[in-house]
């Protein structure tokens, strides 16, 4: 009766942020060495936030390819939950919005193309919400994982689905880069993405919403963002157009947060941006790294305010970078990063790069299987660092240079709980 409840209060409290919007028309086996690691319940170390994100865009991780039956997509997905509890970890994050599309049956948007090969076309069972049932058998926390300005992968509007939102309002739209994303300027397109992905929310008891690294999208040589018209009519009260665009997307991670709060209270909302907010070259309180992007200057996300004013339970900066890089290096990273979430109530958890993991073309640092077990150990160093969250689930069912046996080996011998 109480679960019944908790969901009719949570439809209740969406039902008043939302305006109506018209309904959208064998796995790989797990490596021996991890498999191997020991036994699968023996006692608990402290809490420590060991994770895996699951992409879904393009069928990165999951599933394989788009068109397969419901059951094969299911068993695929167990399979992946499956070799997370195997490595000790206790999180996945599963990639449920990757394009203005969804992995559930959204009122607001189309079912996603990476499922059926067609965007909109039903898949004939609810993704999310078998992930949130058979994760939390496992014991495993379910992260949310939305990409909230992404609309494709092209440039095409007739690509998408006939009824999707972004074809109903060419207005919200702007191409570039060869890419399409909604317009962060625009109140009521951030009014509009806030309202899909809280949907989901209502839906599901998932653990947290999570946000990746794309809020304006990352600068292409000789491109402009169009955003003009927008900036006329809604950038008056600022400086310059990057004040404007900052304070967009501020205002994107407040709204969240706060509609997370009304709809699920004690879901947890974290982000996962790119690992540098400033050059300390650009800033003196960056960074000493010479990065060619920088989030608060290129992104327009203030990725440290963020965490300094606990706009957001959790931070996962993507630190892919070797221990040693001249132009990011990892321990310098993490010893910034650990200073920024110094008395703060945000979590630390850092993004760790296993698909670089002996990967042709990358550095030598990163043909020893060693690499990331050293990550590890330098970060036990800061007690800022809360965990690890490794990029991705397709990396860690091939752990081609067997650096994710290495982590298991040497760091997670035991189960931990995640912190709360």
């Amino acid at each position: 009766m109480a679960r019944v409840s908790r969901r009719v209060l949570a439809r209740a409290a969406l039902s008043a942020l939302a305006v109506p919007a018209p309904a959208p028309g064998a796995p790989p086996p797990a490596t021996a060495a991890v498999a191997a690691a020991g036994p699968r319940r023996p006692p608990r170390a402290a809490g420590e936030l060991r994770g895996v994100w699951i992409a879904t865009v393009a069928n990165r991780d999951w599933p394989s390819r788009p068109g397969l039956t419901a059951a094969r997509q299911r068993a695929e997905l167990t399979a992946h939950l499956d070799r997370a509890v195997r490595a000790r970890l206790n999180t996945v994050i599963l990639q449920v919005r990757p394009a203005a599309d969804a992995l559930w049956p959204s009122p607001y948007e189309p079912w996603s193309e990476w499922l059926t090969g067609t965007q909109g076309r039903n898949p004939g069972w609810d993704p999310l919400g078998t992930a949130v049932e058979e994760a939390h058998a496992r014991g495993l926390a379910l992260h949310a994982w939305f990409n909230p300005y992404r609309v494709a992968n092209h440039t095409d509007p007739t690509r998408l689905a006939p009824s999707h939102p972004a074809r109903r309002h060419p207005g919200w739209v702007v191409p570039y880069g060869g890419r399409l994303y909604y317009n962060p300027g625009l109140p009521e397109v951030r009014a509009f993405v806030r309202r899909a992905m809280l949907d989901a929310v209502a839906r599901y008891p998932v653990d947290a919403v999570h946000f990746d690294d794309y809020f304006y999208p990352y600068p292409v040589a000789g491109q402009t963002f169009d955003d003009d018209e927008a900036y006329d009519r809604h950038g008056g009260a600022f400086p310059h157009r990057a004040a404007w665009r900052r304070h967009n997307i501020d205002t994107l991670v407040r709204e969240t947060a706060a509609g997370i709060r009304r709809v699920r209270p004690g879901t947890r909302f974290g982000i996962s941006p790119f690992g540098v907010w400033r050059n300390a070259a650009t800033d003196p309180r960056g960074s000493g790294t010479r990065a060619g992007v920088q989030t608060y200057d290129d992104l327009y996300a203030d990725t440290r305010t963020w965490v300094r004013e606990h706009w957001i339970d959790y931070v996962v900066p993507q630190l892919y970078w070797h221990i040693g890089d001249p132009a990011a290096d990892y321990a310098a990273l993490v010893a910034w990063w650990s200073e920024v979430a110094r008395s703060t109530a945000t979590h630390l958890y850092l993004g760790e790069a296993l698909y670089k993991a002996g990967a042709a073309g990358q550095p030598a640092a990163w043909q020893d299987p060693a690499e990331l077990s050293r990550h590890l150990t330098l970060a036990a160093r800061y007690p800022q660092v809360r965990g690890h969250v490794f990029f991705a689930a397709g990396d860690l069912a091939a752990d081609p240079a067997g650096a994710m046996a290495r982590v298991v080996a040497d760091h997670y011998r035991r189960p931990a709980r995640p912190p709360r």
